[in-house]
C-alpha cells in the first residue's frame, strides 16, 4: 500500500475477530498485502454461488448480506467477509450489496498466499480465527 498504511486500517483489522490475535506489526503487514478499493452504491461485491478469491473489509460506508435473497446482515466499517475463499476458492455463502457508497481492503488469494509465506507466526493465528468463525457460520446456516 503506497505512502504507509494508515492507523485507521490498522485499528480495524485488529477488531476484525480473524486478525484480533495479531501484533501490531503483523497487522501492518497484513494491511500492507492488501489494495483499498472504491466501491459505488448498489454494487454486488461478492455474489452467492459463485468461486471466491478475495477476503473484504470495510473501510467506509455499509453494505447489505443476503443469503438467498434475505437479508442477514448489514456490514460497515471494521466488519468482514469472504475469508473463506482465502482458504479454498470455493462458492460464497452469501451475496454482499453496496449500501451508498463503500470503501473496502481487498485481500486476494494470492497475497493472501504470500503473507502466510512472509510471516509464518500469523497463519497459525488466522487458522484458528478461521475455524472459529466457520463454526459462527454453521450455527446460523442450521
Amino acid at each position: 500500500m503506497p505512502g504507509g498504511v494508515p492507523k485507521k486500517v490498522i485499528e480495524m483489522l485488529g477488531q476484525v475477530p480473524l486478525f484480533s490475535a495479531c501484533t501490531k506489526a503483523e497487522l501492518r503487514t497484513i494491511a500492507g498485502f492488501g489494495t483499498r478499493v472504491p466501491i459505488p452504491d448498489g454494487k454486488t461485491i461478492i455474489e452467492q454461488g459463485k468461486r471466491g478469491f478475495e477476503f473484504f473489509l470495510i473501510v467506509s460506508g455499509k453494505a447489505r448480506c443476503l443469503v438467498d435473497g434475505v437479508q442477514v446482515a448489514t456490514f460497515g466499517p471494521g466488519d468482514f467477509f469472504g475469508e473463506m475463499a482465502l482458504l479454498d476458492r470455493g462458492p460464497r455463502h452469501a451475496t454482499v450489496i453496496a449500501d451508498g457508497p463503500v470503501e473496502v481492503l481487498v485481500l486476494d488469494s494470492r497475497e493472501f498466499d504470500s503473507l502466510l509465506e512472509a510471516s509464518p507466526s500469523i497463519a497459525k493465528k488466522l487458522l484458528v480465527a478461521f475455524a472459529q468463525r466457520e463454526r459462527q457460520n454453521a450455527s446460523i446456516r442450521h
